[in-house]
Parts: C-alpha cells; structure tokens; sequence
C-alpha cells in the first residue's frame, strides 16, 4: 500500500512516524519548528492528533473523570488532559502545509466523525486510530469508509477486539490495514513490550504491522525492525525542557535521529536471503584454504600426506579432492609452497 509517495510492504523501509501529540505544549512556533526537527532527523512524517476536550470527554470532575490509575497525569480530570494536550483545529491546515514544504507526510489520528470530516477537507493520505480508540467501531467505520489506509495501534485490545476492528474495515471494502504492536503503558516497561507478537499479527491477520512505541530509549523500535515491523511510530518533541504530558517518554532531536539510524542500520543488516557471494568477499576467498605442495617433490614421487596438505592460501586445488589424488604420481618436479594444480600429477 501507498501512504502519501511512501510503499509500505515487504522488501520496503519500515516507515518512521514522528508523533507530536501534545509536544507543542501550547505554542504554533513550537508545533512548526518540532515539524521542521522531525525532517532533520529523517523521519518520513509526521503525525497529529485531532480532537477537542468536548468531543473526547465532558466537562466533569466525579471520580468517573479522574485520572489515579498510576501515570504521569495523575491528579487530573480527563477534560482537563484534553484540555492541555489538543492540537487546536485552526493550527492544521499551517502544519500540514509546512509538513509539504519540508517533504513530511503529515496525517492524524481523528477521535471522533467530526475529525474525520475535517481531516478530510485537508486531504489526509491515511488514518491512525489510537490504542484507546479501538473499540469505537463507528469511528473505524466511518474513516475506514474513505478507503485510505487505516493505522491501528493495539495497546488495550484483546484478540476479539483486534479482529473486530479488522474485520470492520474490509466490511465497509478497506483492505489497506496496518496494525501496530503497542503497551498503552507511558512510559511502557521493556518487559510489557512482547514484540514477537509483531509476527504473530501479521500471520494471523494478514496485514502489515508495525510499532508504536512508548519504551524509552531507541533499542525496541531496531529490535521491531528485526520482527517485520514496516511502521514504527514514536513520540518526538523538540526539547524536553518544553514540558508537557508526553515530554518524558519522547523522544528529542537528538534521540530521534540516533532512532532512525539504528533502524536504516537494522534494516540494512537483515538485507535480504542470498548466498551470493559479492566480489569484495571473493577477494578474502584467498584466505581460504586449498591444497598445496608442502615438501619438494621430484617427477615420480606419490601425493602423500606428507607433500601435500590443505592449508591457507586458496590459490590451488580444492580441499574437496584430498582423498581423491593421495596415490597418484607427479608428472614433474615441484618445489614447496606451490599450489598444487591439476596439471602436477597424472
């Protein structure tokens, strides 16, 4: 499948998503300048969130709305994470057009039809349904319906939940799906992380797959890599001195690219299967070993153990015809250190 000009699938680069999520921290300069970082350190694009604190929750502080389940925004009612971490609506089409001018893909991730409706009218190449958004099945049918890719992160669902969400974008004819291994967990501890699941969804679903990562650090996406992941997704900010709900488990320029570079590395040391031998690596094929005249010999004398051995250099016979010519008689004098050659012996 097609995200923007980027191929997604086997034998193609894994596609590396900056996410912003609230990392602007209030400020459009910011939110410009982290777009402008994330190109820098070649990531392939960038990722928004769209909604508002009313269309993700209400206005209410009962113990329903309150946060104290052991995270970084403890303390808080969900109205007023929302109301912290959204991306204003009136910031997106300037993103997304300096996103362009940079040569990012830029998308979204909507939290409710609205956002869809809107993210449309920006011409969004692909959909990204959050982890906690994976059981809203009217929001996957709806972005599903506009038959772009679909980007699901998995952090919270079960199995059932998983193939309900697949199975409602091919309902509506939406094959392009990419699901993303993920621990909803921020930070994620390395041990919640269960990456060979990664293999595990693409066999069972048959679909692309991917990483969304909340781990800190830069080794769990590399390791991804290594797993069939063709999306990795993680949280930038330009510098964690800005603060903000997602500051600590993000990753800043610096991290980012040292990111992006055990990936590109990663990938280029799984390559693909070959046993090919390249011509750099016949030249050290001198370093092998093949048979060799090891005592001098007159015309007439036997190919023992004694007048030839296998040993390094690889400039005479192969080692595999040792047995075959102990025996045979030399047909002229030769003087140790020789390759031993076809043309020695009858």
């Amino acid at each position: 499948m097609k995200i923007g000009n980027y191929t997604i699938g086997k034998n193609q680069p894994c596609f590396i998503i900056a996410e912003l999520s609230a990392n602007h921290n209030g400020s459009l300069d910011i939110a410009i300048e982290t777009i402008r970082a994330a190109k820098r350190t070649g990531a392939d694009a960038i990722k928004l969130q769209t909604y508002t604190p009313e269309t993700m929750t209400i206005n209410h502080s009962n113990h329903h709305f309150q946060i104290n389940e052991g995270t970084l925004w403890d303390g808080k009612t969900l109205f007023e994470l929302y109301g912290e971490a959204y991306t204003p609506w009136e910031w997106h089409e300037t993103l997304f057009k300096v996103a362009k001018e940079e040569g990012l893909i830029c998308f979204s991730s909507p939290f409710d039809i609205s956002a869809v409706d809107f993210l449309e009218n920006l011409d969004v190449p692909a959909y990204k349904i959050a982890s906690f958004e994976i059981q809203d099945i009217p929001l996957i049918e709806y972005a599903a319906s506009k038959m772009k890719p679909i980007i699901m992160s998995t952090g919270i669902a079960e199995l059932t939940d998983i193939q309900l969400a697949v199975d409602t974008c091919r309902k509506v004819g939406n094959n392009e799906i990419i699901l993303l291994k993920c621990t909803s967990s921020y930070p994620a501890p390395l041990e919640l992380a269960n990456l060979n699941t990664i293999k595990d969804l693409q066999k069972r679903f048959n679909v692309e797959v991917g990483f969304s990562d909340h781990t800190y650090g830069v080794l769990a996406p590399a390791v991804a890599t290594t797993l069939g992941a063709k999306v990795i997704e993680k949280h930038f900010i330009l510098n964690k001195s800005i603060g903000g709900p997602d500051a600590d488990f993000s990753l800043d320029e610096i991290e980012f690219k040292e990111m992006v570079d055990a990936i590109r590395d990663t990938e280029k040391l799984l390559g693909t299967v070959s046993y090919d031998v390249t011509e750099k690596v016949k030249k050290n094929r001198k370093f092998a070993r093949s048979l060799f005249i090891v005592e001098d010999v007159k015309k007439g004398d036997l190919l023992t153990d004694k007048n030839i051995r296998s040993i390094r250099p690889g400039y005479g016979l192969h080692p595999k015809y040792y047995k075959e010519i102990l025996g045979k008689s030399f047909i002229k004098d030769c003087p140790k250190g020789e390759p031993l050659s076809l043309n020695m012996f009858e």
